[in-house]
Parts: structure tokens; sequence; C-alpha cells
């Protein structure tokens, strides 16, 4: 099929397949997709992204729902030498503005409900729009039907792009960080051998794919390891245990955990066929690793990643996995704790900035080569921007952010976004936007706003306005009122007064 000196990721993905009938995803309805028809499907959607104008280097934007299909649209992206832009689907018209004109791609791919909304946004950069539905239905695929399944997979370096994947920035404006095929492929092959995956896995997948864990993690390690997936649209808990028997290993964020928990059918009895529970996207708490334990009998092994570096640490596949932990540097993969302001390495326990080095780390943020230079050290290292220690044993602990971001329910939400908008609301003097600690999402999204004297503003009031300007996962939990935000002697607002004041707000 492909030469294997090809560096291009699906090439390393299915160049050595020796059974095209083996499973690789079955879908709630019954739907059974093997390896072969990933091939031949993915070979007539590149064929389809060739003709509507994808050239090697092209970016494509989707912003689709999670279905077979949509996974399959990525996988023929890269075999065509273009590069995958996931969005989430729950990004506004407002936003979708900024990463289209951005990342300026050929192609947009989108749910058909917003094809007309897009079309004016896609115009200022000369994109074509193509539709897909949630059932894998649209313009794509009906475009793709016509198509042969043959398709020479574009030759790719290591080093070349295979996807950029948006996050939140210090300054308020998004980063795209530029992925390169071999980031993908390193990282998941290190993966399938610590996590000890087999062909003989059934990966429970109910995480979206428009971001690291649901896409790259979840989908690369399982296609690697020949293993199958069973592809929920979404997190359904109930439908989750019910399928554990089948499978062998499930991968969510906290929320998952949380809420497997409050049902009384999550026991001993149906987690018995699972070999591994993995959480990542946000800090576990210590109490529902412990509580996790003690219902089923299996101990989570949580693992820290960014958006920018794919997985950096991993509790242990043998041996303990600490709660409050994220493990060790992964194999390839070198972390430090350094001082924040002059770098220097500090010693076992002591907290300060983390960072890191390998294959898994990017090359750099997409058209910003200043902020890049400023978040990559001289030697190689990049400065993750989150506070952590590591201990006498070896274990890397995340403290906090140094960038003042927000994780909810597993989505990175930067604060001074969401700050503006609430600013420019009437009535409104400021505002400071914090996470706060909740059982469910991680953080909470808390807005703390001033408003001026006399102005009839409340909780509903605020989030009205809000309402369509704002992805939900943005939206605050809750809104507070003060008469003024607390501040040091330089003025900055101290945010970790806020976050002291209101840490028991979504204590139940």
């Amino acid at each position: 099929m492909n030469s294997p000196a090809n560096a291009n990721l699906f090439s390393r993905l299915f160049g050595s397949l020796d059974d095209p009938s083996r499973l690789a995803i079955e879908t709630p309805d019954g739907r059974h997709i093997s390896y072969g028809d990933l091939i031949e499907r993915s070979g007539q959607i590149a064929n389809f992204l060739v003709k509507r104008g994808v050239k090697t280097g092209d970016r494509v934007a989707v912003q689709v729902e999670k279905s077979v299909e949509n996974l399959i649209l990525y996988l023929a992206v890269v075999r065509a030498g273009a590069v995958y832009l996931p969005l989430n689907t729950a990004y506004t018209l407002n936003e979708l503005d900024y990463f289209v004109t951005d990342a300026e791609p050929s192609l947009v791919v989108c749910d058909p409900a917003k094809a007309e909304g897009l079309r004016a946004i896609a115009a200022k950069v000369g994109a074509v729009i193509e539709t897909l539905d949630a059932d894998g239905k649209g313009s794509l695929s009906e475009g793709a039907d016509a198509e042969k399944a043959d398709f020479a997979t574009v030759p790719r370096e290591n080093d070349d792009l295979a996807a950029i994947l948006y996050t939140s920035g210090t300054t308020g404006r998004s980063k795209g960080a530029m992925l390169s095929h071999d980031n993908l492929a390193s990282n998941s092959r290190t993966l399938v051998d610590y996590w000890r995956f087999t062909d003989k896995d059934v990966l429970i997948h109910a995480l979206p794919i428009y971001h690291t864990h649901g896409l790259f993690v979840a989908s690369n390690v399982t296609l690697f390891a020949r293993a199958a997936m069973i592809f929920l649209p979404k997190l359904d808990p109930e439908r989750i245990i019910k399928l554990m028997p089948r499978a062998t290993v499930l991968m969510g964020v906290p929320t998952f955990y949380t809420r497997l928990l409050q049902s009384p059918n999550l026991t001993k009895e149906t987690t018995s066929h699972m070999r591994l529970f993995i959480s990542g996207s946000a800090p576990l708490l210590a109490e529902t690793h412990r509580e996790w334990s003690a219902r089923t009998g299996h101990a989570v092994l949580e693992r820290y990643g960014m958006t920018e570096t794919n997985m950096n640490t991993s509790n242990p596949y043998d041996g303990e996995r600490v709660p409050g932990a994220v493990g060790f540097p992964l194999p390839g993969v070198s972390a430090r704790v350094v001082d924040p302001e002059s770098g220097k390495p500090l010693a076992a326990d002591e907290i300060g900035m983390i960072e890191v080095k390998g294959p898994n780390v990017f090359k750099g943020y997409w058209r910003m080569p200043e902020k890049t230079k400023a978040d990559f050290r001289d030697d190689g290292f990049f400065i993750t921007g989150d506070l952590g220690k590591i201990d006498a044993k070896g274990y890397v602990h995340i403290v906090g952010r140094g960038k003042d971001l927000v994780i909810s329910g597993g989505f990175n939400v930067y604060p001074k976004e969401i700050e503006s908008e609430i600013d420019a609301i009437d009535g409104v003097v400021e505002s400071a936007v914090i996470g706060v600690p909740h059982a469910d999402f991680g953080e909470g999204v808390t807005a703390v706003v001033v408003p001026q004297k006399g102005a009839k503003l409340d909780e509903a009031s605020i989030l009205h306005a809000l309402d369509g300007r704002l992805a939900k996962f943005k939206m605050p939990k809750r809104v507070l009122f003060e008469d003024d935000l607390p501040r040091n002697t330089m003025g900055k607002v101290q945010k970790n007064v806020l976050r002291e004041k209101y840490k028991a707000l979504y204590a139940k």
C-alpha cells in the first residue's frame, strides 16, 4: 500500500496491516467497521478532498458532531497530506470567525445547520464549504460516495504538520498548536506500550473527537494497537456500564468518573471484565480516585498531557497509581521543575514551573513565532505554564497553573475572553472569572462582577447577555457580585483571594 519510508501518520497506522477484516469500530446501532473499511473510505474521502482543491499542507477546518465518518475524515485529511483542524462543536459563529481567518483553511466542513452562517466567514479566506451531520450524512459523504477507494497516501516527513489544535492563550487570543506526524505517531506508540494495549482490547470511546484526548490519544492508540473501539456519541453512564462486560478500557475526563459513581449499577461485578480506567484532561480529585477503587477494585490511571504536547506523564501500569499525582515522565519524555523566574532546576518536592521535552512536544504556535520563542527554553524544554513538583519517588504532581487557565469538564477556558464579554454589558464596571473546585467538572467557571451603582443587574441578566456569545462550556456556572475586586499594591486583581473566598461554592 505505502512505502514504510513514508512518515505520514496514515502510513504508520495502516502500512503494516496484517488483517484488513479485523474489527476497528462498532457503533451503538450495530454497525461494524473493519480496518479495511477505514482504508477504503478514507481513500474515497481523500480523493474528494483533492477534487475540492485541498493541496498538501492546506488546512481543513472541521466543526461537526461526533461520528465514524468524522473520524474517517480526520484520517483522510492526514492521508491527503493536509492539516486537520478540529473545532469544538460548541463554538459560536463569533468564535469561529477568529479560527477560520487565522488558520485560512482551504476547506471548512460543518453541520448543515451551520453552513449558511459560516459561508460569509469562509468567503473571507476563499474556503470551500462541505457539510457533515451527526449521522455522517451531508455533501462531503455524498461527494465521497462517487470517488474511487484507491488513493496514494501523500509522502510526508516527520516534522511536517498533521494537525493544528487551538488552545487558550495568555493574551486572550487562542493559539494554534502545530502538531507533526511524528509528534502524534511517537506519542501514540509510546502509550500503546506503556498502557499495555493489544489487539484484544476494546475501548469504550465516549469522548469528543475535537481535542487531543478523544482524537489523538483514544483513537490513535487504539488503531496503532489493532484494537477495537465502541464509538459512543457522548457520555452515557448507564450505557457505558452495560458495555463494560464486552470492553477492556475506558478513557475519560474526571466528569466521567463522578457521573459513573452516581450509578448504583457500578460495582466490582460490572467492572470485572475491564482492564484499565484512564483519566485525564483535568485533575481527578483524590477522593474520586479512592471512591472508585473502593467501589470497583480498580485504581484509575491518571496521566498528564496538553494540547501542545500530547501526553507527558502517566501513572504506572504496574506499580502504585498515586491519587493526586500524574505519574512519571513517559519513555523518551523529560520533565523538570524550575524556578519560574530564573529557570533554575528545583529539588524534589519544591514547587515551580513544569517544563517538558521530547518527540511529543509540538513545533510551535501557528503564525506566532515570538510566542513560540518565549515558551521554549534555549535547551529545547517547553514551558508548560503548569505549576507542580516532582516528589522523591519521581511522581509528578500538578498543583496549579501559572497561566490563569480554568479547566472545566476537560475543556480549557481562558478567563480574559469571558471577562471581555461581561465587561461590555451595560452596568458592569469590571469582572473577574475564576475556576472554583467542582466535583463534577473539576473546576466550575465562576464570574465575580462589580456593578455600577444603581445598575439593575442580577445573575440571570448577565447570563442572558452572554447567551450566544460564548460556547456553552465557557458560560459561568454562577455569577456573583462584589462592590470591589481585591487587588495587590501593583493594582493587579488577586484572583487567589477570590478563589479562596468561594472555594466551597459548589461543595455538596
